[in-house]
């Protein structure tokens, strides 16, 4: 009874599967539409319209895709029209279409996808390339292109690697252009370059060579020389022919084109001569697709179809692989079960008139067939056809061409994952990705003009504008800065710096100076330095510091001047007293060069009191032998001899020691007592920091943010000052006359003022590092040819004559003299110590180790006696007992009683008996024993 239940419970289940499979196939149709819309009159469209009929005679061919259906696909011209675009999908409505491939035109992707997202009609278009078509917004389109993300993500690389900061941006003011030209301005940011002028052209064919010629005239008016051209193939030839005309396809231009020049090449080669002349030099970029054995093929195939009057480009393997990315969905759609089939919109009812709205009708199935799309893992004629989270085909990358001759050579690639490269991307795909500037490369370019130079990039203009340059009217320390009574001009060691500077680059600079101050004080060097942020002037010459808060800011150029903070204070003359012997070294020092002359006396002394008759004798007498011999060997005096090789070891190490400390004893000494001392009570920015007493400082200088913000200082303990005069008068009243402890300046003018000031010096050390240098706006390209120009300056000498031209006063007689001579501290002479302390140690070690080997190698004779013991303070008895007799007599104790061991071993059946030979034994006044019997 079970068997026939199981039995019959196999047919059912057999049953039900034989009927889901037949339902399956038989729920295919027998025809699949699908439509497709581009521009038919446009090289794209021409190109893609052979692709996608070649493409569906395939599919249908291959019995391994929809099986038992045929796709059939309608095709209509949008002409470039996003009206008409609109038009035609409604018609496909009509006809039951499953899916779209088209339109090439972003601006018609746009209003179809509209339409589509009602419809629930998947979109695949293989030519539009706006960012924007990727939000979610358009959830039916989906790009089996590359988006021109990918595409301006290359050229800002490009920029970068060749180092330019600005670039010019022409465009078709529509959404392809406007978005593709927004895309690029965020990715030139991310590396600090930008678009600093971009003009729009309007997208209708009535724009003529006048119109483009006065864009163009504004363009070579300006800085930049880098121009990105981001149109359509007829209005970008129109734009290299007018250039050519005004001069502009020569040295020092640089032409980036989007890929829309080298799709053209690709189908439309050879171009006439007067073509290719107007475009020479100009790089491109072109939608990498791998070689593989497929697309040769279909190469071959295609120039058999065409009879080489039209070419292949990537947009048309891009619309070929559209197509079986859709028959595979379509299959895969199929294979889960899916119906294909339509509703009508209840929105969407005739009332009258002839727009039919009720033919139109919804695909309930379409959200199921746009998922298969986006799952597709298939690999065409352009590579993998796989998608990312982000519904992005996976791996972009494009080729990056140069125009040369009758035609163009490729000069490397640029892929998302490896950046530019001179090898095909997917070499890099197994290996981590590595985006570092030094594994970017690209092949020599020939530029306009046919060098092989690489342009600098930018030019001043030359629109007769001079540039504005900030120059601060000081009113102290006019030796750096000054503007000359009567005139506009400027004089001082900055403005030679600069002008010298100026004079070196390899082309003209015009500019103006432009004073800034009130001449009554120094002005704020900050404030200056803002103006340059707000346009008002192009740069700023003159003593301006490199501080942390400026260079957020602006771009400095190299320093042309080192620089720092350091205090300066006033001094007085020291006199040596009666105790001026001390002063040499300090407390510490002095208390480990006794511990150490006493130590060492100690060592030797234990390593010869056992052998030595001069370091023996009664308690009271060699303590005062170690004292003595300790410290007499502080004049090599000491009359005692070292026997022992380990005390003449330690001796010798010590001897050293003290020659190399009595020495610079000496020197310090000397210097004391003969050489004038200064002494402050300010020894630098610390004790001054401790303090509560006034500090100056020069007005307009960086030195009052840096003393308050960064080291804490109260500002009411600040005083401005404004002149060298000011900064004297505060130093001699001092802080309980009204002036100042100490004043803290840019050591630059601190070396000016005490030039001709002998009453004040430099204490402490220089307490922050920084220099001078000339101010430009952020990524100005002149702020790094002027840095080259100052190197270039300091190697061959004028930055130094310069500044001594300015700057070298003798006012003052050169006093060398620092403010308080420094005591030898011991860390100079912890070297010495260590070594000697080592070699103490050592030397001890060795002499235990040779105590404690003769206490085991020669037992006591007492050690069997009732009354001693092995306990430790026997032991330790016996230790010392060896440690203090002296060295012969332990020799003859431990042979006699190697001897005495030997004979009562001889003698070992009586005691008594034994005992009483060993007090017979005689011992002889030599080395020899003889026992008595």
């Amino acid at each position: 009874m079970n068997a026939i239940v199981l039995l019959s419970f196999f047919f059912a289940v057999c049953g039900l599967f034989s009927s889901i499979h037949s339902r399956n196939f038989t729920s295919r149709p027998a025809v699949v539409n699908i439509g497709a819309i581009f521009s038919f009159e446009t090289t794209i469209g021409r190109v893609a319209k052979i692709a996608i009929e070649e493409a569906v005679k395939d599919v249908n061919a291959n019995s391994s895709i929809l099986r038992g259906s045929k796709l059939v696909v309608s095709m209509h011209s949008s002409n470039c029209s996003g009206f008409t675009g609109m038009v035609e999908a409604l018609r496909f409505m009509e006809t039951d279409a499953v899916a779209i491939i088209g339109p090439q035109s972003s601006v018609v992707a746009h209003i179809i996808s509209q339409v589509v997202n009602e419809l629930r009609v998947p979109l695949l278009s293989f030519a539009a390339t706006d960012p924007t078509l990727d939000s979610l917004q358009f959830p039916f389109f989906v790009r089996t292109t590359r988006s021109d993300l990918y595409q301006m993500a290359a050229i800002a690389e490009i920029v970068d690697y060749y180092g330019w900061k600005q670039v010019i941006a022409i465009f078709i003011d529509d959404d392809n252009g406007r978005n593709g030209i927004l895309a690029l301005s965020d990715k030139l940011a991310e590396r600090r370059s930008k678009i600093s002028y971009k003009v729009g052209i309007p997208p209708d064919s009535g724009v003529t060579r006048g119109d483009i010629m006065d864009i163009l005239v504004k363009v070579a008016l300006m800085e930049p020389r880098v121009v990105v051209l981001h149109v359509n193939p007829k209005l970008g030839f129109s734009i290299f022919s007018v250039a050519k005309y005004l001069g502009m396809m020569s040295n020092g231009y640089v032409w980036i084109a989007t890929d829309w020049l080298s799709s053209y090449l690709d189908s439309s080669s050879p171009l006439p001569s007067e073509t290719m002349n107007i475009m020479q030099g100009v790089l491109a970029l072109r939608q990498y697709t791998p070689d593989s054995d497929r697309k040769r093929s279909f190469s071959s195939r295609w120039s058999n179809l065409t009879g080489g009057s039209l070419g292949l480009n990537s947009y048309g393997l891009y619309a070929y692989d559209s197509v079986w990315l859709v028959a595979h969905a379509i299959d895969a759609f199929f294979e889960q079960g899916g119906v294909i089939s339509f509703s009508n919109d209840s929105r969407l009812r005739s009332e009258g008139g002839d727009l039919h709205l009720d033919a139109m009708s919804i695909f309930d199935d379409g959200l199921l067939l746009l998922k298969n799309v986006l799952r597709s893992d298939l690999v065409g004629l352009t590579g993998p056809l796989k998608f990312d989270s982000d519904r992005s085909l996976i791996l972009p990358a494009y080729d990056v061409i140069n125009v040369i001759g009758t035609g163009y050579r490729q000069i490397g690639y640029w892929s998302n994952y490896s950046g530019l490269s001179t090898v095909p991307p997917e070499t890099f795909y197994m290996r981590p990705p590595n985006r570092s500037s030094a594994n970017q490369q690209l092949y020599s370019v020939i530029w306009p003009g046919e060098t092989v130079l690489k342009p600098r990039g930018w030019v001043f203009p030359n629109n007769g504008k001079q540039l504005r340059i900030g120059v601060p009217i000081r009113v102290s320390f006019k030796e750096f800065v000054t503007k000359v009574q009567g005139t506009d001009m400027f004089k001082g060691f900055c403005i030679d710096v600069f002008t010298a500077a100026v004079s070196l680059l390899p082309y003209a600079v015009p500019y103006q100076f432009i004073p800034f101050g009130n001449g009554k004080e120094n002005p704020s060097y900050t404030e200056l330095v803002n103006l340059i942020t707000t346009g008002f002037f192009d740069a700023v010459v003159g003593d301006i510091a490199i501080v942390t808060n400026r260079t957020k800011i602006v771009d400095y150029t190299q320093p042309f001047v080192a620089s720092g903070l350091v205090v300066v204070a006033p001094f007085r003359k020291l006199n040596s007293g009666a105790w001026a012997f001390l002063l040499p070294f300090s407390p510490l020092m002095w208390i480990v060069t006794a511990c150490f002359f006493i130590g060492v006396g100690t060592v030797v002394w234990i390593l010869e009191h056992r052998i030595n008759d001069e370091f023996r004798g009664p308690p009271k007498r060699q303590i005062i032998t170690i004292l003595w011999f300790s410290l007499s060997t502080l004049f090599f005096a000491h009359r005692e001899n070292t026997v022992s090789t380990l005390g003449r070891f330690v001796l010798i190490i010590w001897l050293f020691v003290v020659l190399i400390i009595n020495s610079s004893y000496t020197a310090s000494l000397t210097s004391i007592l003969t050489v004038q001392q200064l002494f402050s009570p300010i020894s630098g920015i610390d004790s001054l920091k401790e303090s509560d007493e006034p500090i100056g400082y020069q007005v307009g200088s960086f030195a009052e943010y840096y003393l308050s913000q960064e080291l804490g200082i109260s500002k009411s303990r600040l005083v401005p000052l404004g002149s060298p005069e000011a900064y004297a008068r505060a130093l001699e009243l001092g802080p309980k006359k009204g002036g100042v402890a100490a004043v803290v300046d840019e050591l630059p003018y601190v070396e000016l003022f005490l030039s001709t000031q002998c009453t004040f010096r430099i204490v402490g050390q220089e307490f922050t590092k920084s220099g001078w240098g000339f101010a430009f706006p952020r990524d100005s390209p002149l702020a790094i040819d002027m840095s080259t120009a100052i190197l270039a300056l300091s190697e061959n000498g004028d930055l130094q004559r310069i500044h001594d031209k300015w700057l070298m006063h003798s006012g003052c007689s050169s006093d060398s003299t620092e403010l308080e001579s420094d005591r030898l501290q011991l860390k100079s002479f912890s070297g010495l110590f260590l070594i000697c302390g080592l070699a103490c140690f050592l030397a001890l070690f060795i002499y235990f180790l040779q105590i404690i080997r003769q206490l085991y190698s020669a037992p006591t004779v007492e050690a069997a006696s009732p009354l001693q013991g092995s306990s430790r303070s026997g032991r330790l008895h016996r230790l010392l007992s060896l440690m203090d007799e002296k060295e012969d007599q332990s020799r003859q104790k431990n042979k006699r009683r190697k001897v005495e061991r030997s004979l009562s071993e001889n003698d070992g059946d009586a005691k008594s008996g034994s005992n009483t030979k060993r007090k017979g034994i005689e011992m002889t006044s030599g080395s020899n024993i003889n026992p008595i019997s």
